[in-house]
């Protein structure tokens, strides 16, 4: 039978896609924490980063998907461009992951235990929150629903920056060398990043908020 529904965009398959998305991002961020532990406990990194190029590789089907639907989909329940933006940054989520922990894997010298701990707690309170928002798209556009996990995703912007501007503070006045300087420093980057990019999402998410409010 021919469906109105779906004509209008009335499914919930954008819904679904998005949502999937913010979960996958998640879902790095906890492969993430799964990897520093070993390589604290070990003093080692793990050598195998297949489970990082999965879940970005997931995290693009899942972008492919959404251009898809958006080519086949006459009205949609958000801008067009809104969702095509959504799904982009929470892309990079996972790829900046990624690239952070290739970086972690090639570097010769012993990472600093207590400089990527905190980073990585922010970075789950940032995709947390960026779950949480993407949620809420479903339900309806209300600002009020997801002021607190903006706010949260603030939060940990704010002391990602913070722990940034330390962690550099340390590693210019440490007894590193050169390369080690410069090999922390990228990776210690990548690291705020990945923050940023939750916040890209988040940001999104916000705007299309005030779009339909």
């Amino acid at each position: 039978m021919f469906s109105l529904k779906k004509l209008f965009g009335k499914d919930d398959k954008f819904y679904d896609l998005l949502e999937a998305g913010a979960d996958e991002a998640k879902a790095s961020v906890s492969l993430l924490e799964g990897y520093l532990e070993q390589l604290y406990k070990t003093g080692k990194p793990p050598e195998n980063l297949d489970e990082f190029m999965h879940s970005r590789r997931a995290e693009k089907r899942i972008r492919n998907l959404v251009l898809e639907e958006l080519s086949r989909t006459f009205v949609t329940p958000l801008e067009r461009e809104d969702i095509e933006a959504l799904s982009v940054a929470l892309y990079r989520v996972p790829k900046s992951i990624e690239k952070m922990v290739e970086r972690l894997s090639i570097y010769p010298g012993r990472v600093p235990h207590t400089a990527f701990q905190r980073q990585a707690e922010l970075l789950k309170l940032a995709a947390e929150a960026v779950v949480e928002m993407v949620r809420q798209l479903r339900s309806g556009t209300n600002l009020e629903k997801i002021r607190t996990a903006t706010d949260r995703l603030h939060y940990a912007e704010g002391e990602a920056d913070r722990v940034m501007f330390d962690l550099l503070k340390e590693l210019y006045q440490g007894p590193y060398e050169a390369k080690e300087l410069v090999i922390l420093q990228e990776i210690y980057e990548l690291a705020e990043q990945s923050v940023d990019c939750c916040r890209n999402a988040g940001n999104i998410v916000v705007q299309i908020v005030l779009k339909h409010s």
